[in-house]
């Protein structure tokens, strides 16, 4: 018997909504785009005519036929709105960071417990194109044993974000909660929980009241050494993943084709989704068994589609099954976000 489709509902239709979340929602099956909140302009209808608009969270999550809400407002409102939506009775889908303290989301873990209800992160960068590739090389040991791993996520931003929330000081604010839950995550679900870890925040930007840099330092079993590093001041980015072992090295790009392609008006299901362009294959050198002598060879890019994200959450929902961001997982990015800084 073929399961219904998940009845979704967006609490907000920004660059999120538009770009991360109503695309997949409409175009996987098994679920229906059915509601979204807008409290001033309505424009979700201007592309999903059927959908419902409603003036306030609490109009929605008062919905009988939503099953699930997907929480993509401010970080600082997230840990709020997912408890109102769980007390009504929804799972809830959080965008990063899913909650600022680690009280925080052990509270919504169990009172999601307790509702019967899922409580999921959307840790999207796990399928981009350039982690998957990371993500294979590493699985394939071609590498050897790591030793040393870089991953960055830079961009050169030098004026305030227009969006106040992000350069107000206060809990969740600043770079750091902002992409450090991207790379957290990637580190994360590769290599677990470090042993230690040494933070760097710092501010560089005119005028800035918040960290718009920051570097961790994590340090696992056997000597790998993993950092992680961003920073809004990066003219000429270096390349974003970069691996040392004892039998060679692979680097390469942030190549991600989604963000762009969606933002073009590409839908998750047409042909050439989610591929990269040749140039952008990553660079695997290894040493020839036995000896020193390096070759090195493009990497092509992996084909990448957040749909896998959300087959993920249908097949948890309606099956039941495990959900590849796990919850200790979630525990230790909170435990890491929390840690003081150097």
């Amino acid at each position: 018997m073929t399961a219904s489709p998940i009845q979704t509902g967006l609490l907000a239709y920004g660059m999120s909504g538009q770009i991360f979340q109503a695309p997949f929602v409409a175009a996987h099956p098994g679920f229906a785009l059915r509601a979204v909140t807008e409290r001033h302009q309505q424009r979700a209808a201007q592309d999903y005519p059927t959908i419902q608009s409603y003036p306030s969270v609490e109009a929605l999550l008062a919905d009988p036929k939503l099953e699930l809400v997907i929480v993509n407002t401010p970080s600082n409102t997230h840990v709020d709105l997912a408890t109102q939506a769980l007390l009504a009775g929804k799972h809830v889908l959080v965008e990063k960071p899913v909650a600022i303290t680690t009280p925080e989301l052990e509270g919504l873990l169990e009172l999601a417990q307790r509702q019967g209800r899922h409580f999921l992160a959307y840790q999207n960068r796990r399928w981009d194109s350039d982690f998957k590739a990371v993500r294979a090389v590493v699985e394939s040991g071609q590498l050897g044993k790591l030793h040393e791993v870089h991953f960055r996520y830079d961009r050169f931003r030098t004026p305030l974000n227009a969006k106040k929330f992000k350069e107000e000081p206060g809990p969740g604010a600043g770079l750091f909660y902002d992409l450090g839950p991207h790379l957290l995550d990637q580190a994360i679900s590769l290599f677990g929980a470090p042993l230690s870890c040494t933070k760097t925040l710092t501010s560089h930007r005119p005028h800035s009241r918040v960290d718009d840099y920051f570097h961790l330092h994590l340090r696992y079993p056997e000597g790998l050494e993993v950092f992680l590093t961003s920073g809004l001041l990066v003219a000429q980015p270096s390349p974003a993943f970069v691996l040392h072992g004892t039998r060679g090295s692979f680097s390469k790009m942030r190549s991600d084709a989604q963000e762009a392609q969606l933002q073009a008006g590409m839908r998750p299901t047409e042909p050439g989704y989610g591929q990269e362009a040749p140039e952008h294959a990553g660079r695997l050198t290894l040493a020839a068994p036995g000896t020193d002598n390096l070759t090195t060879t493009p990497y092509p890019g992996l084909t990448s589609n957040y749909l896998e994200l959300f087959e993920a959450v249908f097949q948890t929902i309606r099956h039941d099954a495990p959900y590849p961001i796990r919850k200790e997982q979630l525990l230790q990015q909170l435990a890491l976000l929390e840690q003081p800084a150097s």
